[in-house]
């Protein structure tokens, strides 16, 4: 017979394997978290400058929509480009060396706007863009993962929904950047003042607007930098030894119904995300004309922080509530304020139009979380599935801005005109985009099998 002590810490650890499953983070991982956490917050703020560089550029470059619009081409093109490599490389050395090349990739990217802005060649800023955005799809592609194994897979969800709140934190920061630094430094002149400007003038107007759109991406170089030493030196990782066969994981993936919609789902959800927030600044522009860019952009700001609130109380509330329930009453909510961006008055329809921001915050965690949950060795293609998912930004945001400037979907709100009726209408995209979420959602809603 076992003895009481012997029985005594049997049923110790047993209580103890049993608590730290029930942790979001072990205490062991906490500071490796901390540190991914960091990147979070790096290529959140990045990603919120960026969606301000649509309009600076097309009054910078004096531009239309849809030729603005090819900065979210590019940033969001990169990761569809750059997932599967960043999973092939994290399975061949580490999740760590992944968090390594993408923070190399982005401080190169990050330099390049410096030539860009002396030349002042919108060429060179959408490749440098690119390359950037590159080494943001190799650490989203790369963390995600990481996170969601740093603990058990009962929390798997709660812990990347946890993770991804801290990146609108860096959301806001980009925002405040883009508000004081770059729109801030926009000359007022509008675009028939500069067609009749000389050459040097505009020039030298150009050369100012293009210093300040450089000065966040350049000074966030040193910040990288340190992330990046920190990982370097690193000697604690996790690795993954599961087998990547690109063939066979694929052919497995495909068959799993879950995980298909759920790439599918994410290209819509990210397509909304970005032409909501890329052309916030213009719907508000468009409804109130005597309102500058840097003002506009206060209601970015104010979204952005609906956006953080509503993750957080999501996150909460997913203790309680199975996610995928949550997601298709918040997506219905979604839907409804969606409607009322296109419809409403002048002054409700703003609110509307910010709400759509807490709508839409826990959805890609979890789409993310639903996605990978039972993946098993095809988690590491899955995660680079989802993340080649974001190329919704890159094609949808373009879609939306030729609805503006053709004014595409204006017969679906005719009781205004004009340029208010084009962006206006156009929100119809995101209101499709919410309704596929919602579906996805309801998809899921039954709970898994424990």
């Amino acid at each position: 017979m076992e003895s009481a002590a012997s029985i005594k810490s049997q049923n110790t650890a047993t209580a103890t394997a049993s608590a730290n499953e029930d942790d979001i983070i072990p205490k062991d991982k906490r500071v490796i978290f901390f540190m991914l956490v960091s990147c979070f917050v790096l290529w959140g703020l990045l990603n919120n400058i960026t969606d301000n560089l649509v309009p600076a550029f097309g009054k910078i470059f004096m531009m239309s929509a849809v030729d603005s619009s090819l900065v979210q081409f590019f940033f969001y093109g990169a990761y569809a480009v750059l997932a599967i490599p960043a999973a092939i490389l994290i399975k061949k050395y580490s999740f760590r060396h992944g968090v390594l090349v993408g923070l190399g990739f982005y401080m190169v990217g990050a330099a390049g706007y410096i030539p860009a802005a002396i030349f002042q060649v919108y060429d060179i800023f959408l490749v440098s863009i690119f390359i950037l955005a590159g080494g943001l799809s190799v650490l989203e592609t790369t963390c995600n993962p990481y996170v969601i194994a740093l603990g058990s897979d009962k929390t798997s969800i709660r812990r990347i929904n946890f993770a991804q709140a801290f990146n609108p934190l860096g959301s806001m920061i980009g925002l405040f950047l883009a508000k004081f630094v770059i729109l801030a430094n926009l000359n007022p002149a509008t675009y028939e003042e500069r067609v009749a400007m000389d050459p040097a003038t505009l020039s030298s107007i150009r050369a100012s607007e293009l210093l300040w759109v450089c000065v966040p991406y350049v000074s966030l170089i040193a910040i990288a930098f340190t992330i990046w030493v920190f990982f370097f030196r690193s000697k604690s990782e996790l690795r993954d030894e599961g087998d990547l066969n690109i063939m066979q994981n694929f052919s497995n993936l495909i068959r799993n119904k879950r995980y298909v919609f759920g790439v599918i789902t994410q290209f819509f959800y990210v397509g909304m995300q970005i032409t909501v927030w890329t052309w916030m600044i213009k719907y508000v522009i468009a409804l109130f004309p005597d309102v500058k860019e840097s003002e506009a952009v206060d209601y970015y700001i104010y979204a952005m922080f609906m956006f953080i609130g509503a993750r957080w109380l999501c996150t909460y509330l997913m203790k309680y509530i199975h996610a995928p329930r949550l997601m298709a009453v918040v997506a219905a909510l979604g839907m409804a304020v969606t409607l009322g961006t296109m419809y409403l008055p002048a002054s409700t329809s703003v609110i509307c139009l910010m709400l759509i921001s807490a709508c839409m915050s826990l959805m890609f965690p979890t789409i993310y979380g639903i996605a990978l949950r039972g993946l098993g060795e095809n988690v590491k293609l899955g995660a680079a599935g989802l993340i080649m998912a974001i190329l919704g930004g890159a094609i949808i945001t373009p879609i939306m801005g030729s609805f503006i400037d053709n004014s595409t979907l204006s017969f679906l709100t005719p009781s205004f005109s004009g340029e208010e009726a084009a962006v206006r209408s156009s929100y119809f995209t995101a209101f499709v985009c919410m309704g596929i979420v919602f579906l996805y959602a309801l998809f899921n809603c039954r709970k898994p099998k424990e």
